[in-house]
């Protein structure tokens, strides 16, 4: 049975395949367009389909749309319907909106399929979407499950547990008791899009946490059932909202300074993020039972919480995917769907990140030639991409299968010596023209992980660069460009068996500088992380790298 998943209800359009139970592929509509986030974050949208991204997971398995058996859409508008409450919208009409966007889901879906699909169009809620997306693929046979985002039909934050091919929800948190929504407002006070909740994760690091605090206290309450957000103290209730300008001082300017007072705000939130999570885990563990945790939503890409997670030792293993956003629901649903048919066996796969499509040599040959370049086949690819960054170049690496996630992972990643102090400054201002406060992930040999950080507890999320962990005593001189403020790193743990030619590159650079690890940053320039060969040429023009390999053919900045 062939499912095709789909989110596109709110942003990170996406779409996933899943064959008789297995995970074949799974892709985000941004990377094709080359809009972030896929599409403008509209309340009238919701049916806009992902279509580049459907068609590509559909081509990767020989596919057509009539050869698709179901199609899940990761939200169910009929439980939007018994759950709304007018108080949650400025202005009901945004509501009446969304609404209307809802119910062409099915027209939408027919055109894109070619068909009418009736009963087998399913509408999934969308936590239930997330939990999917984690328990299925962690390989638990059962555990505790935790889902943390702005909102879905209504709930904000979920508890639940998963056993065999059943997800059973505990309890949830509804409107406005949003730890989501807490952080776009913030990033939108600091001078942001609501969809830099990363800028704010990385300016925490620079601000003190106990300055704030009792304000923050007053905005998100923690307590025995978890935590609760007061919409008044923030200002939900207003389409300009001015809550934090009331507790915190002036917001910065999008083109402003950063002030002592915005690292402030910065800190608190994620000091308060850390206690609320903290509080949702330990309910959690009561009600559950203990044991191991799927964590999914948005808010599970903070790295510093989960890290925080990990440590309280409140359960004894944890499984972050790759895309624990709104993307990764588009598994999710897939997953739903594929479990509630009669006899369905345990779903496969999922937990690997390399779910994109990839290009072969003629591709590559083609977009270098077509840009005017003259490209050159590697006779060793890693060795040669080694022995460049060693020597302080920039590299722009794209090999084989996308990443499905925000983050690059070794097949769509820019390199860089992790041991050189100005590799930061250059890869924000000359290449990446972001803030210069924003940190870079080191990629790590998993046999040597453990001598360079503080690990914590083992887990296979680590793979996907989900923690910061601290630096090893001694070990942050040699690597100053992948060392944030506060003396962690976002670390990519990367093991031979999950990306062969990646831990040969990395092999390479160990073996040349006795550092087993390179900076890894996404393969992109205030733009989505690039897709195609000709989307890889344009960047490496555009931002001046020094080297490009898309598989065996290299390119330089001398070509």
């Amino acid at each position: 049975m062939n499912i095709l998943g789909i989110n596109s209800v709110f942003h990170e359009s996406a779409a996933a395949l899943v064959v008789d139970g297995k995970v074949v592929a799974a892709c985000e509509e941004e990377r094709f367009s080359r809009i972030k986030h896929a599409k403008e974050a509209r309340v009238d949208n919701p049916h806009e389909m992902p279509e580049q991204a459907v068609r590509s997971c559909l081509d990767s398995a020989g596919l057509r749309p009539c050869d698709v058996d179901i199609v899940a859409y990761s939200f169910e508008p009929g439980l939007r319907r018994r759950k709304f409450h007018p108080e949650w919208w400025p202005d009901v009409g945004l509501e009446a909106a969304f609404l209307r966007g809802l119910d062409q889901i099915d027209d939408a879906v027919a055109r894109l399929m070619g068909r009418r699909l009736g009963k087998a169009l399913k509408f999934v809620p969308h936590h239930l979407a997330h939990a999917a997306s984690a328990y299925y693929p962690s390989g638990f046979d059962k555990a505790a499950i935790l889902v943390v985002d702005g909102i879905g039909e209504a709930d904000c934050s979920m508890l639940a547990r998963g056993e065999g091919n059943h997800i059973g929800v505990i309890a949830s948190l509804s409107y406005p008791h949003s730890l989501g929504f807490v952080w776009e407002h913030v990033s939108v006070y600091l001078g942001f899009s609501p969809h830099d909740a990363a800028k704010v994760m990385g300016l925490a690091a620079y601000g003190d946490p106990a300055v704030f605090r009792r304000a923050f206290g007053s905005i998100i309450q923690i307590g025995e059932q978890g935590y609760a957000v007061d919409r008044e103290a923030i200002g939900f209730h207003s389409l300009e909202p001015r809550g934090l300008d009331a507790l915190f001082g002036p917001r910065r300017a999008p083109d402003g300074d950063f002030l002592p007072h915005h690292m402030n705000v910065a800190a608190a939130l994620q000091d308060a993020t850390d206690l609320a999570m903290l509080a949702l885990a330990r309910r959690l563990a009561r009600e559950s039972g203990g044991g191991a945790l799927c964590l999914a939503g948005g808010v599970a890409l903070n790295c510093v919480t989960n890290a925080r997670l990990a440590r309280a030792g409140v359960f004894s293993d944890i499984f972050i995917p790759s895309a624990p956003h709104d993307a990764g629901t588009a598994i999710g649903a897939a997953l739903v769907a594929h479990c509630a048919e009669p006899g369905a066996k345990r779903p496969i796969g999922g937990a690997t990140p390399y779910l994109g499509p990839e290009y072969d040599e003629r591709d590559a040959l083609a977009a270098i030639r077509a840009a005017g370049l003259k490209p050159r086949k590697c006779k060793d690819a890693p060795l040669e991409a080694a022995e460049m960054i060693a020597d302080g170049n920039i590299v722009g690496w794209f090999q084989g299968r996308m990443e499905f996630g925000p983050r690059a992972l070794g097949n769509r990643s820019l390199l860089a010596d992790p041991r050189r102090p100005d590799t930061r400054a250059i890869l924000n201002q000359r290449v990446k023209h972001r803030e210069d406060f924003r940190p870079f992930a080191p990629s790590v040999l998993a046999e040597h992980a453990d001598d360079w950080f503080e690990i914590g507890p083992p887990s296979p999320s680590h793979e996907f660069m989900l923690f910061a962990c601290p630096t090893k005593p001694g070990r942050a001189a040699r690597i100053p460009a992948v060392v944030h403020e506060d003396g962690t790193a976002r670390v990519q743990i990367v093991r031979r068996a999950a990306n062969p030619r990646y831990h040969a590159l990395i092999s390479r650079f160990y073996e040349r500088t006795g550092v087993p690890l390179v900076l890894n940053t996404s393969f992109n320039d205030s733009e989505p992380i690039v897709c195609t060969p000709a989307h890889a040429v344009a960047t490496f023009r555009g931002a001046g790298l020094d080297a490009l390999f898309i598989g065996d053919v290299c390119v330089t900045s001398e070509s």
